[in-house]
């Protein structure tokens, strides 16, 4: 070992931003050595690592990623839209993740194309500062977001209602000093709140129990390690110790008498929650009614929704797509160790609380005075006019006056999505109506002939009906994975024209699948 390579987190940092000429923070570095990329060194107590490790890390795959995923989806992929600079932190800043979304794109995508910018790609403007922009799909809002940023008035349109309530959190004014008065009270009711008294025993029972199971059986980061360089079978030993720590498990919940399941399973709500949780989460959502202030109680809706989406009886790698009710102790893939179902909302419930207050906070330091409108709508038989007329005659009147310069969206994707479904606990706890039936392209229907058919025919429908509200040198933007090659089609019955095509690397997905995967951006203009 040469120990000249021998270099601190801080230092690490500082190299990995020059040899990749990007920004590499700390937490990046650390990130690395948590999951067994790059080995860590203890010297004199400071953590180390080796400057040719991580050479060796990025060559093999930051690096090399770009030609890898060229030479397998093709040269025209467009590396400029991929973000790769970018990290986490960036493409979820301020209110874009007041509450996870499946589906949704970066905001540094819309912006791209809604700026004043050009480049390369990009070779003229296609928006400006108080134009109207349009999502028909509006999902959680982040074109109106962006739009707003920007300097422009916006209009989304969704058939979910919860979708418009997210979307609409977002873009709230709101009594900073009366919103932190009230989640603080809030924060405190559901922190005192007892559902049971045995809870918090078996709980500290629970936790010094799988800590010395974990450090025993997969201690960090050497055991990640092994996993990483397979060395060990990670799908056989941890199933193994799985079932090992089941006993301690089940002997806590006997000893503690702890009910794991309700005895109902009729509703979401009955079937995904461990009773505990079931309690407290009634508990605050009767707090939140309460609430008189309508835009507060909204907010605080969505932080116990993205509450109660975490602490689902789920594994942790099974967030985004939900397979078995989990009310036991299991062997997680993800962290790599023994991991336990959720047994109470309060610490989520206050992070997420403290964490929109101050997303909101930095996101009322950007906002433009510019109009919006979000509609609880089908954009296919919508009347935009009439609708947005309903709640902002000085909005109407500049509609009226300009119409909509153009659309900026993600339509759904043939067969991949239920939208509803993907929030089916907010939906049971809040008791939206749900118009699964209205969505266009879900899960359920698959992607068979008819489906594909039924597909083409929404989307068309949707841009037919958007049109009559556009400009005439209208701009279209859909990003979109057109594998079956609808789009064309689609353009064309909706008397447009794709005038281009952007062709981008999806590289952060939420999907153990990380094989490379591309999207195009549509550029469709009046026939």
């Amino acid at each position: 070992m040469n120990a000249s390579q021998l270099v601190t987190i801080k230092e690490a940092s500082q190299w990995a931003t020059d040899y990749l000429n990007r920004n590499v923070s700390d937490s990046n570095i650390s990130y690395l050595v948590q999951y067994g990329k790059v080995k860590k060194f203890n010297d004199d107590g400071t953590a180390k690592v080796m400057i040719g490790d991580l050479m060796k890390y990025y060559e093999s795959f930051n690096g090399k990623r770009e030609i890898i995923w060229k030479k397998k989806l093709g040269n025209d992929l467009n590396w400029a839209l991929s973000f790769d600079n970018l990290r986490e932190v960036d493409t979820t800043k301020h209110v874009h993740r007041l509450h996870p979304y499946k589906g949704k794109f970066i905001p540094q995508l819309v912006q791209y194309f809604l700026d004043n910018h050009t480049d390369q790609f990009k070779t003229e403007q296609f928006f400006n500062a108080g134009d109207i922009v349009l999502d028909p799909f509006a999902g959680s809002g982040t074109t109106l977001v962006q739009a707003n940023e920007l300097g422009m008035h916006a209009i989304g349109v969704d058939v979910s209602q919860f979708n418009c309530m997210i979307a609409e959190t977002k873009l709230l004014d709101y009594d900073i000093e009366k919103l932190e008065k009230i989640i603080q009270d809030i924060k405190s009711k559901v922190i005192d709140f007892e559902v049971d008294n045995k809870l918090k025993d078996f709980e500290i029972d629970l936790y010094a129990k799988m800590y010395d199971f974990n450090n025993k059986y997969f201690p960090n980061p050497e055991f990640k390690g092994k996993v990483n360089r397979r060395e060990i079978d990670e799908w056989k030993f941890g199933l193994e110790k799985e079932k090992d720590y089941l006993k301690i498990y089940n002997d806590l919940v006997k000893k503690h008498k702890i009910r794991l399941e309700q005895n109902e399973k009729s509703s979401f709500l009955d079937k995904w929650y461990v009773e505990s949780v079931r309690k407290e989460t009634d508990f605050a959502f009767g707090l939140i009614k309460n609430i008189k202030d309508i835009k507060i109680k909204k907010i605080l809706a969505v932080i116990l929704s993205r509450t109660i989406r975490s602490c689902r009886a789920t594994t942790h790698s099974d967030l985004a797509t939900l397979k078995t009710p989990q009310v036991t102790t299991y062997y997680c893939f993800k962290h790599k160790k023994i991991c336990k179902p959720i047994f109470s909302i309060k610490d989520m419930f206050v992070r997420y609380a403290t964490d929109t207050v101050q997303r909101i906070k930095q996101y009322s330091q950007l906002k433009k005075k510019t109009y919006y409108s979000i509609l609880p709508n089908d954009s296919r038989t919508v009347d935009i006019s009439k609708e947005v007329k309903k709640r902002s005659e000085k909005f109407y009147d500049i509609l009226k006056k300009n119409k909509i310069s153009g659309i900026f969206s993600s339509p759904p994707y043939v067969g991949q999505i239920d939208y509803h479904e993907q929030h089916a606990y907010a939906y049971d706890l809040m008791g939206f109506n749900r118009n699964d039936e209205l969505e266009i392209g879900p899960l359920y229907k698959g992607q068979g002939i008819e489906a594909r058919k039924s597909y083409v025919d929404g989307i068309s429908a949707v841009l037919l009906n958007c049109r009559k509200f556009l400009a005439d040198n209208f701009n279209v933007f859909l990003v979109a994975n057109d594998k079956y090659n609808l789009y064309p089609e689609i353009a064309n019955r909706a008397s447009m024209e794709i005038v281009n095509r952007y062709k981008r690397p999806v590289l952060n997905r939420t999907e153990r699948d990380k094989s490379p995967y591309s999207e195009i951006i549509f550029h469709l203009k009046n026939k």
